[in-house]
C-alpha cells in the first residue's frame, strides 16, 4: 500500500516547489509531488499532493508543511492508496525531463516525445524523486554540453547509476564508447536491467554496450580492470563523493572528464576542494535550485 498527503497551498507556493526540495531530497525514497488548481474561479487556491511508498511520520509531514507557509495551521489530509493507484498517480505527477537533446519520460508521457529527441522511458514508481529529478536533469545538461563542444569519449563509467539513465545517455551521445555502470544497491541494478530492456540498450563489454555491476565505489574488479576512463559520472551524495575522490581521480585518465552531482549548493566548495587535491580542476558549475552539478577535468601528472 502507498500513502497520499494533501495540503492547501497558494499558486506561488506551488510554483516554488520545484526549487524548495532540500528538506525532502534526503528522504529514502523521496515523495512524488503533485500540485493542482482547485477552482478556476479562485486562481490562488491550489493543493499539494505528496505520494509516499510508506506512511509518512510526523517529522516528514512537518517538513512538507514548512514548504507551505499558508498551510501552517491547516490540517493535513492523509489517506492510504492501493498500489495500482500509486503507480498511476505518481506517473501522472512526474513531468518529463527536457534537457538539450534529451527527453526522459514515464509511460504516461510516451506519446509526447518530440521529433528528433533522444528519448528514454523510466517508470515513475522506480525513477527520479524530488531532488533526483533536478540532479539528473543537470547531469543530462552537462553531457549535452560536452557533446555540443565536440568532446569525444570512448570509455565511460557511471558510479551510483540508480536507474541506469546517465549511462544510457552517455552511450546515446557517444555510440562507439564502452560503458560500465555500478550501484551499491543490488535492487538498483535490477531496476537498471529492466530499463535496459525497455530502452533497447545493448548489454556487454564492447563499443556501444553497457556492463552493469553491483559495487561499492570503484573497488569492484570489473571497474578496476576497465579503467582508466575518459568520462566518469557520479550522481550520489556529497559525503560519498568526497570519500571517493582519490578512487575516482585515479580511475580517470589525464585530460578526462568527471561529472559530479547529488551535492547541495553549500556543499560544492568541499567537494571541489577534495577533487582539486586529486589534480582535478573545475571546468564548469551548474546550479539548479539548491543543487549543484560539477564538471571537472583531470590534470596531467607532473613530469
Amino acid at each position: 500500500m502507498s500513502w497520499k498527503l494533501s495540503l492547501p497551498c497558494t499558486r506561488t507556493e506551488a510554483e516554488a516547489l520545484k526549487d524548495d526540495i532540500a528538506p525532502l531530497a534526503l528522504l529514502e525514497p523521496p515523495p512524488a509531488l503533485m500540485t493542482s488548481e482547485i477552482d478556476a474561479a479562485a486562481p490562488d487556491i491550489w493543493r499539494l499532493d505528496a505520494y509516499f511508498e510508506s506512511r509518512p511520520d510526523r517529522r516528514t509531514v512537518a517538513a512538507i508543511k514548512r514548504l507551505l507557509p499558508s498551510a501552517a495551521k491547516a490540517r493535513a489530509k492523509l489517506e492510504e492508496l492501493d498500489d495500482e493507484d500509486w503507480v498511476t498517480l505518481s506517473q501522472q505527477g512526474l513531468e518529463p525531463i527536457r534537457e538539450g537533446r534529451f527527453f526522459v519520460h514515464t509511460p504516461m508521457h510516451r506519446d509526447e516525445v518530440p521529433e528528433g529527441a533522444i528519448a528514454f522511458e523510466i517508470d515513475a514508481s522506480r525513477a527520479f524523486g524530488t531532488g533526483q529529478h533536478e540532479t539528473t536533469a543537470g547531469c543530462l545538461a552537462m553531457l549535452d554540453r560536452e557533446k555540443s563542444r565536440g568532446r569525444r569519449f570512448s570509455s565511460i563509467a557511471d558510479i551510483g547509476t540508480g536507474t541506469g539513465l546517465l549511462a544510457f545517455a552517455g552511450i546515446a551521445l557517444w555510440p562507439h564508447a564502452k560503458a560500465i555502470a555500478s550501484d551499491i544497491d543490488p535492487v538498483a541494478i535490477e531496476i537498471a536491467e529492466e530499463n535496459v530492456a525497455i530502452n533497447g540498450i545493448s548489454l556487454g563489454t564492447g563499443p556501444g554496450r553497457l556492463e552493469l555491476v553491483t559495487a561499492a565505489g570503484l573497488a569492484h574488479r570489473r571497474l578496476k580492470s576497465r579503467a582508466p576512463y575518459d568520462l566518469v559520472i557520479a550522481n550520489i551524495l556529497a559525503g560519498p563523493l568526497i570519500s571517493l575522490a582519490p578512487a575516482i581521480a585515479h580511475a580517470t585518465q589525464p585530460g578526462g572528464t568527471v561529472i559530479l552531482a547529488g551535492l547541495m549548493e553549500h556543499q560544492a566548495g568541499a567537494v571541489i576542494a577534495a577533487y582539486r587535491r586529486q589534480r582535478c580542476r573545475l571546468a564548469e558549475r551548474l546550479d539548479r535550485g539548491e543543487w549543484t552539478i560539477l564538471n571537472l577535468r583531470k590534470r596531467p601528472s607532473p613530469r
